[in-house]
């Protein structure tokens, strides 16, 4: 299977409310607008906000957004009134995370990756120079 695009399907309470919780609130840029929905760029992805459900989400899924900066991510999201969950910390596997939820509850897990991290080494060989 060759996957050209990915998106992730939001059906919310209310979807105006969630809408604008992404839009305003953590600032997603939208890529595109239809009658009934929103979708936003998820840096490689996309997340699509559209519909209605009567249910919430399953405390089985997350949604993992890596961020350049997090101590700045956490100062912004407070400042605009979202309630951390758990608070910015360095977690045994290297990486800093943060935890927030959207208006329904879906956990959103901010990360940022540190220099040092293996996630961050690229492991191609070094090209050889020119003339070698």
């Amino acid at each position: 299977m060759e996957v050209l695009s990915s998106r992730v399907l939001l059906h919310p309470r209310d979807r105006e409310r969630s809408t604008a919780f992404y839009r305003d609130v953590l600032g997603l840029a939208i890529h595109r607008e239809f009658r009934g929905g929103t979708v936003f760029v998820l840096g490689g992805g996309f997340l699509e906000v559209s519909g209605e459900s009567g249910v919430g989400p399953s405390a089985a899924t997350a949604v993992w957004l890596q961020v350049r900066d997090l101590a700045a991510t956490a100062h912004l999201l407070v400042e605009r009134g979202v309630e951390v969950l758990r608070e910015p910390r360095r977690e045994p596997w290297g990486l800093e995370e943060m935890w927030i939820a959207d208006p329904d509850g879906l956990r959103l897990v901010i990360v940022e990756v540190p220099a040092d991290h293996p996630l961050r080494a690229d492991k191609r060989p070094t090209p050889e120079e020119p003339g070698q």
